[in-house]
């Protein structure tokens, strides 16, 4: 699994990667060491993510490797509600997957990657810092 680079504020440097990478492609020239990225638009995104409760999750996760939502909230002393909501959401942005949830199935959270890469500029080029979405 990769690691996933987590920016804030960087949407227009993200903007031009990609169009560069996509002429890059175009032209035949190989782009295995890509590597993912998610970009918040303020800090105040990104927190949510690094919520005490979300990254003892993340770290149970990888600890344990349990085999539903109901285990990963036992393992974590939560209620299932609040467990299903913060997996949920990881879900969303990509930072866990889910194996299983058919029909009589437990849901099997998954880390989607290895580990997290946070790169926090605290100043942008124009001045400013990233406390609002751009």
């Amino acid at each position: 699994m990769p690691t996933l680079k987590v920016t804030v504020g960087e949407r227009d440097r993200l903007d031009q990667r990609t169009r560069s990478r996509i002429t890059a492609a175009q032209k035949g020239e190989d782009l295995d060491d890509v590597q993912p990225v998610l970009n918040f638009g303020s800090y105040a995104e990104l927190s949510r993510l690094l919520s005490p409760k979300n990254l003892e999750l993340l770290e149970t996760i990888a600890e344990h490797q349990p085999d539903s939502i109901r285990e990963a909230a036992e393992l974590v002393e939560r209620d299932y509600k609040q467990v299903h909501r913060n997996l949920s959401e990881l879900a969303d942005i990509g930072i866990i997957e889910f194996e299983g949830g058919g029909p009589g199935q437990a849901k099997k959270p998954k880390l989607a990657y290895d580990g997290l890469e946070i790169d926090i500029p605290f100043a942008r080029p124009n001045g400013s810092v990233g406390t609002a979405a751009p």
